[in-house]
């Protein structure tokens, strides 16, 4: 059985995690094999659970530890678990527990570009996207529409903090992921990689040379990477430049552009969803299958 630790000091330091850490603290660049995260529902502490992420400890509303918080709990029993009433958690944090129970746990080893995009025919890469909001948005349009990997320029937001897990509804760890670092380090060599990878990239971004999303020669490419730009000024105009097609989405009444977590959305179902548009991408199962016509 877990145990369980009743709350009587707001300061006891093991809280601090919860109620005094920043996330870049929780973050540590400097150390970050002693990265934390914190997970927040337990139906996204489920998916963490999943993926192979080691619980520290829990904070948890009284009245629900009984409910459905108990199968969590049962997963993990040696795991310490602070509780107490719905109004003093909150005092504690600062704002309301979803569902009344956060979880902290270790960070995840990093993986890389290369070992995640293998096999992978339909990516996305967001280059310095900094909204946590939109950052979940995105892996859960991901994880819905087909897209078999996201990579991230270092200035994104991280994909772990709270609000973007929780935004993504625990979709952060069933979309494999990883930063463009090192030899993978964008635009270049990054570029070259997926060249070489057999990617073709698109851009999704305005312009006097930008083709409709509904575009057959890009949707019947065999492997694409859609590439999808910060809020606001969008891509750098040297990756527009760089990738090999140029996408916008047609819109009505004069709009030129959407936020980019609902591009991402309009942009997944379009290009990565498994239609069958006549050009030789069959379906099966509910799966992509490229057959001959």
């Amino acid at each position: 059985m877990a145990e369980i630790i009743e709350i009587t000091d707001f300061l006891d330091p093991r809280l601090d995690i919860y109620a005094r850490c920043s996330e870049g603290q929780l973050l540590n660049r400097h150390e970050p094999e002693k990265g934390i995260f914190i997970a927040e529902s337990p139906m996204v502490i489920q998916l963490a659970l999943d993926a192979g992420c080691e619980p520290i400890s829990f904070l948890a509303e009284k009245r629900r530890l009984a409910g459905d918080t108990k199968a969590v709990l049962d997963r993990c029993e040696n795991t310490p678990v602070f509780t107490a009433e719905f109004d003093i958690l909150t005092q504690l944090t600062g704002f309301k527990l979803t569902r009344g129970m956060l979880c902290a746990m270790r960070r995840p080893a990093p993986r890389n570009a290369g070992e995640i995009c293998a096999g992978a025919r339909r990516i996305a890469i967001l280059e310095n996207i900094v909204n946590p909001t939109n950052i979940g948005a995105i892996f859960r349009s991901a994880a819905a529409l087909y897209i078999d990997a996201v990579i991230l320029t270092p200035a994104c937001s991280d994909p772990l903090y709270r609000r973007a897990v929780r935004v993504s509804m625990g979709t952060v760890f069933q979309v494999p992921w990883a930063y463009m670092e090192d030899e993978y380090a964008w635009p270049h060599p990054a570029m070259e990689w997926l060249s070489s990878m057999g990617f073709k990239t698109a851009a999704m971004a305005l312009g006097d040379q930008s083709r409709s999303i509904e575009d057959p020669e890009v949707m019947s490419q065999e492997k694409l990477a859609i590439v999808l730009g910060t809020e606001g000024d969008g891509l750098a105009p040297e990756t527009v430049a760089e990738c090999d097609y140029t996408l916008r989405i047609p819109m009505a009444h004069g709009v030129d552009s959407l936020n980019v977590a609902a591009a991402s959305a309009v942009a997944f179902w379009q290009l990565a969803a498994p239609h069958d548009f006549g050009f030789g991408r069959k379906i099966t199962g509910g799966r992509r299958k490229n057959e001959d016509l």
